[in-house]
């Protein structure tokens, strides 16, 4: 229940609800299929992109763009996400919980990995902040309930070898 100030109309709320779980998805879409460095474009400027069990936390939008522009060029990924349930906290405050199945492999290349268990399964503890109109992603927060290293599929033999 909301207890701001100001309370958030009923379809305010819902077309903050959609934008923010449109930015949870968006996210996965360009760092998996689209443009890695992009995704630095769904958050605020000052946002924030953490894994405090990995150690890592990136501040600012031109670092998350060096950040996630550095993932291997021969990574091949699929993020699942599930169970995104938004809360609306102010008209322009949200949070979130998402869950998330990662696939993924290093050195593929040209060939078609068969199917493996997850590399990383856990949760994203989101926060959203509404600028100039817009839903942005302010945090995000990675928590994992299991993972491992990301495997690295050997190259296949040249021909005729």
């Amino acid at each position: 229940m909301n207890h701001d100030a100001h309370p958030v109309d009923p379809m305010e709320q819902l077309l903050a609800e959609r934008a923010c779980e449109r930015l949870v998805v968006e996210f996965v879409r360009r760092l998996d299929l689209g443009d890695p460095p992009a995704v630095a474009d769904l958050f605020t400027p000052d946002g924030r992109w953490e894994w405090p069990a990995g150690g890592r936390r990136i501040e600012g939008r031109e670092a998350l763009r060096t950040y996630f522009g550095s993932r291997p060029a021969d990574r091949h990924s699929r993020r699942m996400c599930t169970n995104i349930l938004v809360t609306v906290d102010s008209p322009t405050t949200a949070s979130s919980t998402t869950y998330f199945a990662t696939f993924r492999v290093d050195g593929a290349g040209d060939t078609l990995p068969a199917p493996r268990l997850p590399a990383n399964i856990g949760h994203y503890e989101d926060t959203f902040r509404k600028v100039d109109g817009v839903w942005l992603l302010a945090s995000r927060t990675l928590v994992l309930a299991f993972g491992g290293a990301t495997e690295r599929i050997a190259p296949a033999p040249p021909s005729g070898a």
